[in-house]
Order: structure tokens, then sequence, then C-alpha cells
């Protein structure tokens, strides 16, 4: 089966300059972005019945522009001032720099992993064994980060701040594709409730993260594309390689 239509399950890049892009003139393929899933905010009620008090901690540690954007958004809905004193790590440095949006920028409150694994940030926080940790997440996460902290002798108290909802599109709505890409569990939730006749036999699988690869087993679906892996550290490296293995073995 020859691929050429492709979805993606994110936002279109915001630059031209995008590997699926590249891809698109290399390969001939097309990619479509549509997300499957929308991010909203717990309301106050939610929040408060966590039993969370945000001025508690002197530090927020964030996976995404997500977790970001929603504890300053409920911060200010609530009227919680957050405290010019307040620490924060982030997974990578895009993340860290998205903060620019919401406070000053200083490298002695900021600190970063690299290669998107909190593992980078693990030096700056045994240098601060005082330090009082919340993590923010969304409704649906793994504990596996926690864990890797609490390895190392951290205590995080995650906190729910945002939720993943369905995008729910009418029938039809959406062509078929003959590749899917996903990226969370509740992507594939939500790929099979917009895509409930498909045949395993009519479309390529893709997916980033062992959790989605969980959730797709689940429904018995095995992804033709990974990552990361040890090959490959991003999905697009991993497109890249396979569209590049299907146009050989088509020329042949």
């Amino acid at each position: 089966m020859k691929v050429k239509k492709i979805l993606i399950s994110q936002p279109r890049p915001a630059t031209e300059k995008s590997p699926y892009f590249d891809m698109e003139a290399r390969f001939g393929v097309e990619f479509d972005f549509h997300q499957l899933i929308r991010v909203e905010p717990v309301t106050p009620k939610e929040f408060r019945a966590q039993h969370i008090n945000v001025l508690d901690y002197t530090a927020v540690i964030f996976n995404s522009r997500h977790g970001i954007d929603n504890f300053f958004g409920l911060c200010k809905e609530m009227r919680i001032t957050v405290p010019e004193t307040m620490h924060y790590y982030c997974i990578s440095e895009s993340i860290a720099n998205y903060l620019q949006k919401y406070i000053q920028y200083r490298k002695r409150k900021v600190f970063y992993g690299a290669n998107n694994r909190f593992e980078g940030v693990l030096p700056a926080m045994q240098r601060r064994p005082t330090e009082l940790y919340m993590m923010v997440v969304s409704d649906v996460h793994s504990d596996d980060t926690i864990q890797m902290f609490a390895s190392h002798k951290i205590t995080v108290t995650p906190v729910v701040m945002y939720r993943t909802v369905i995008n729910k599109f009418e029938p039809n709505e959406l062509p078929r594709y003959d590749m899917y890409v996903l990226f969370t569990p509740k992507g594939v939730e939500a790929f099979f409730a917009n895509f409930p006749n498909l045949k395993r036999e009519e479309y390529y699988m893709a997916c980033f993260g062992q959790t989605t690869m969980q959730a797709l087993e689940e429904h018995g679906v095995e992804p033709d594309v990974l990552a990361p892996s040890k090959e490959y550290h991003s999905i697009t490296a991993a497109l890249e390689d396979f569209l590049a293995k299907a146009e050989h073995d088509n020329d042949n």
C-alpha cells in the first residue's frame, strides 16, 4: 500500500521550516494536521477539590506549554499571586522559554532538561534539598516521571490543572488517510472514536511514546512506526526513514 495522505494529530507547525514539509517535497506525500483532542482547564471548584495550595510550594514542574498556560490561567482566575521567588523546572528549553509569556525570565529561577528528559534537571533539584515541588499535569497522565523523581529521593506532588477532551468529528468530515500519527493515549481513544470502521489492513499507524503504543496494543493495533527509539528520537525522523524505505521498495 502506497502512502500518499498522512494525518498528523497535532496543530500545523507555525513555521514552514518543518521536517514535515521537507518530507512532502521529497516523497510526494501530503500531511494534514487535525487535532483529535483538545485541552480544557479545570474549574476552580475542581482544583480546590484536590486540596492543593499553590503557595505551599516553592517550585513548579512543567512538561508542556498547556501546563504553563493552565497554571497561570488558573492562578489568575483564582486571584493567586505567584511569588517572584517561585522556581520553574521544565522538560525542555523550548518549554522553559515559553515561560517568558508569563514571567520575567531569569536563569537562576528557570531550569530545563536536555533531549526532552527531566533527568537533565536532577542536578539542579538535588542542589536544593528544601525545595517543595508541584507538577502540573492533565487528567490523563502517567506517574512514571513522579516515580523517577521519587527514585532520586525527590518528592513531587502531581496537580491536575487541565483535562484532555476528544474532538468528535461528523461522519465523513475527515477523509480516509493512508497513515495516522498519534501522540497520546487520549489521541488513540479519539482515533477509534472518529474512525470506528477502519480495517487494519487499510492504513499504517505511527505513534510517539510507550504509553501511546500500549494504548494502541490494547485495541489490537501494532504500530508500524514508533518513536522515540534507539534509532530515532523524534517522530519526524522515524517517519522519514519509513517513507524512504517505502520509496525504495516501490522503486524495486
